[in-house]
C-alpha cells in the first residue's frame, strides 16, 4: 500500500509557479508558433481572405504545390552516431559570398498586402540573419527603398523581362546602382498561371471593396487600419494599376522572351546572374554553356504550370550534370529546416522561401518574419545535429532517400 499524506503548503509552493505574462501581444502570439504551419495558422487568422489566398493558393488545381511539400515529406534520414555535434557550423559561401545560412528570401509580388511593412521587413530581417533578400519586380517597395533598409544586406533583385525592354533594363541600372549584387532572371512566366483562388476572390490591384470583402474585414480590423493608415501600395516597377494580377501579368510580360534575350541581359549586368524557374535537365546544360553564375530548380510555387516537375526530386540528377558548372539553387514546397538540410545533402548550394517568410510577415510584421527562421534555423541544426553532420559540407547524398510516391511510366507516348 501506498502512504498518502495531506501536502503541505512548502511542497506546493514549487509546483505553483506561474508563467510571467508577456505585455507585447505580437511577441504572444508569435512564441505560440513552434513550426511555420504555426505561423500560417496566425496569418490566416490575422489576414483578408483575398491576400492570404494570393499568397497561399498556387495554379488550377494546386497539384504542383501539394507535390513539392509531400516530396520533402517522403524523405527518409540515415543519422551517423556516435560523431562530435558540440558545435554546428551553417556558414558557407554562395556566389562568391557568405552566407549565415544556406537560405534566403525568395522574390515576391504585392507584398505589402500582406503586412504593410512588406520588403522593408524581409530585407532588414534578412540582413539581421546574414541572408540574402530577394526583391520582385512587382514588389511593392522601391529599389531605392529596400537599399537603404538593408545598406550592409545581400540585396539581389529579381527581374521579369517586359515587353517595354528599355523599363525592363532601367530597373536592372538602378539595382546595379543601388549597390544589389545578384540579378535573379525569372524565366517561367510567358503568360500568368491560372490562380484559381484570385479568381474566385476578384482579388484585385489594388484591393476593390464588396459586400465580401467587408464582411471578411470585420474580424480583422488591424489589417484594414495598418493598409489604411500608410502610404499608398505602389509598386517597384510601376505608378498605378486596376485590375486582376493575373490582367496585369499578361499586360506587362513578354512570352517572346528567348536565350538570346538572355544573354544580352548578361551582357549588361555587372554582378552575378541567377536563372530562376528552370524544370529541365536540358535546359540546366544550356544556360551551364550560356555561363550563367547559378540556376534555381523552381516551379514557381506553383503557380504557373500544374503539374510541373518537382524540384527536390530534379535535383540529384541537375547536379550530377551541371554541378561542376555552376551552382544549383532550390525553392518550392520548402516548409521547414530538415527540407533545407534534405536540399543540401542532395546537392543544392542554397535554398529559398516565398510563403514560409509570408506566413511569418502576415502573422507579425517583421517580428514574424525574424520568427520565421528562428524556426528555420532552430530547425536545421537539430537536424544536423541528428544525423551526425556538424557543418554543410559534411551533407552528402547518404545522408537522404526520397522514398517514392510519385514514379514515372517509361515507354508510353
Amino acid at each position: 500500500m501506498v502512504a498518502r499524506r495531506v501536502p503541505r503548503p512548502k511542497d506546493l509552493a514549487p509546483l505553483l509557479k506561474f508563467k510571467k505574462w508577456e505585455p507585447n501581444a505580437t511577441k504572444r502570439r508569435l512564441d505560440k508558433a513552434h513550426t511555420i504551419w504555426d505561423l500560417r495558422t496566425i496569418a490566416k487568422r490575422r489576414t483578408p481572405k483575398a491576400p492570404f489566398d494570393y499568397t497561399d493558393g498556387a495554379a488550377e488545381e494546386e497539384l504542383s504545390l501539394a507535390r513539392a511539400r509531400q516530396a520533402f515529406r517522403d524523405v527518409e534520414f540515415h543519422p551517423a552516431i556516435l560523431r562530435d555535434v558540440s558545435q554546428v557550423s551553417t556558414s558557407w559561401s554562395v556566389l562568391g559570398q557568405d552566407v549565415a545560412y544556406p537560405v534566403g528570401i525568395a522574390p515576391t509580388g504585392f507584398t505589402r498586402m500582406m503586412h504593410t511593412e512588406g520588403e522593408i521587413a524581409g530585407a532588414s530581417v534578412a540582413q539581421d540573419w546574414g541572408i540574402p533578400f530577394a526583391l520582385s519586380t512587382m514588389g511593392t517597395r522601391s529599389i531605392e527603398e529596400v537599399a537603404q533598409a538593408a545598406p550592409t544586406g545581400r540585396n539581389w533583385f529579381q527581374l521579369y523581362m517586359w515587353k517595354d525592354r528599355d523599363r525592363s533594363m532601367e530597373l536592372v541600372s538602378r539595382a546595379a546602382a543601388a549597390g544589389f549584387d545578384t540579378l535573379q532572371v525569372t524565366v517561367d512566366v510567358p503568360v500568368a498561371g491560372a490562380r484559381l483562388r484570385d479568381k474566385r476572390n476578384g482579388f484585385s490591384i489594388p484591393p476593390a471593396l464588396t459586400l465580401g470583402t467587408v464582411a471578411n474585414a470585420i474580424p480583422r480590423p488591424w489589417w484594414w487600419w495598418d493598409f489604411l493608415t500608410t502610404d499608398p501600395l505602389e509598386f517597384a516597377s510601376l505608378s498605378s494599376w486596376q485590375g486582376t494580377v493575373a490582367e496585369l501579368l499578361d499586360h506587362m510580360f513578354d512570352p517572346t522572351v528567348t536565350y538570346d534575350d538572355l544573354e544580352w541581359i548578361k551582357a549588361q549586368w555587372p554582378g552575378k546572374l541567377v536563372v530562376k524557374g528552370v524544370q529541365t535537365v536540358e535546359d540546366a546544360h544550356r544556360l551551364a554553356k550560356l555561363g550563367v553564375d547559378a540556376i534555381i530548380l523552381s516551379n514557381h510555387g506553383g503557380r504557373q504550370l500544374d503539374r510541373a516537375p518537382i524540384p527536390f526530386h530534379l535535383l540529384p540528377r541537375v547536379v550530377t550534370e551541371v554541378g561542376s558548372d555552376l551552382e544549383v539553387h532550390l525553392d518550392t514546397g520548402i516548409m521547414s529546416g530538415a527540407d533545407i538540410v534534405a536540399a543540401i545533402a542532395q546537392g543544392a548550394r542554397f535554398t529559398l522561401v516565398g510563403r514560409a517568410y509570408l506566413y511569418g510577415l502576415m502573422a507579425g510584421g517583421a517580428a514574424g518574419v525574424h520568427r520565421t527562421f528562428e524556426i528555420l534555423t532552430e530547425q536545421m541544426t537539430r537536424t544536423m545535429r541528428l544525423l551526425g553532420v556538424s557543418c554543410l559540407e559534411e551533407l552528402e547524398p547518404a545522408h537522404v532517400t526520397q522514398l517514392e510516391r510519385l514514379r514515372a511510366v517509361e515507354g508510353l507516348s
